[in-house]
């Protein structure tokens, strides 16, 4: 009787063996899984911070003395000169741009390239153009809100928005004048800025940018003599 109870005891041992041996292997298969997915986890942020830094680089771009440019809040403007100075023992490079409509020139740091933007493609002022010709979009609200979401378009200098705000605000001759000053004034705004860059974009002078906007708008012709390209 003894020794059937230590044989016994020997088999329960056994069995208690295999079960923790069972549990560690499971223990170990789960740290390998918590591992790997900590290491791809931290593979995947490596990834997307690569492609931020490579996006970051590609938005870059150097502009040319004499070269025209975009700056949101003044519309056209041609870079005069690209100049350096120290500014608390940092050597700083800026543009000096000259905004021809509103007399001014602007420094603008070379390394804020999000305050300015290049010449739109003729295929872009085609496409602009063509939104003049759409139907005017305007929405019942009072002016006063209507007129912050015009200036904030005009603003952005994303070319799309601002014949929109042309669009929207244009009177044809033939009908009635019931346009306010404001309402004036912001159409004047948008149709400058526009206007600027067709011209500089297509090559062409004043008189015959406003006739193909005005064509555009369905405005009368305006009587040009001999108009010839710049």
């Amino acid at each position: 009787m003894p020794k059937k109870k230590k044989t016994k005891f020997k088999l329960k041992k056994k069995k208690s063996n295999k079960v923790k041996k069972k549990e560690i292997s499971k223990k170990k298969v789960t740290k390998e899984n918590k591992k790997n997915q900590s290491v791809s986890a931290s593979n995947q942020n490596e990834v997307l911070e690569i492609k931020k830094i490579k996006k970051q680089e590609t938005q870059k771009r150097i502009y040319k003395v004499k070269e025209f440019v975009v700056y949101p809040k003044h519309g056209i403007g041609q870079i005069i000169s690209v100049e350096k100075d120290t500014i608390a023992g940092i050597e700083i490079s800026f543009y000096r741009i000259e905004i021809t409509k509103d007399k001014l020139i602007l420094t603008i740091p070379t390394n804020q390239q999000g305050n300015l933007r290049a010449l739109s493609s003729i295929n872009q002022i085609n496409k602009a153009i063509s939104i003049l010709k759409g139907k005017a979009k305007v929405k019942r609200t009072m002016w006063s809100r209507r007129a912050q979401e015009y200036e904030q378009k005009i603003n952005s200098g994303e070319i799309y928005q601002i014949a929109e705000v042309v669009r929207d605000l244009n009177k044809n001759t033939d009908m009635p004048v019931d346009q306010s000053y404001s309402e004036r004034q912001l159409f004047e705004k948008a149709y400058d800025r526009l206007l600027g860059e067709v011209i500089a974009v297509l090559n062409i002078n004043e008189d015959v940018g406003k006739v193909k906007l005005n064509k555009a708008l369905g405005k009368k012709p305006e009587e040009i003599s001999n108009p010839t390209p710049v």
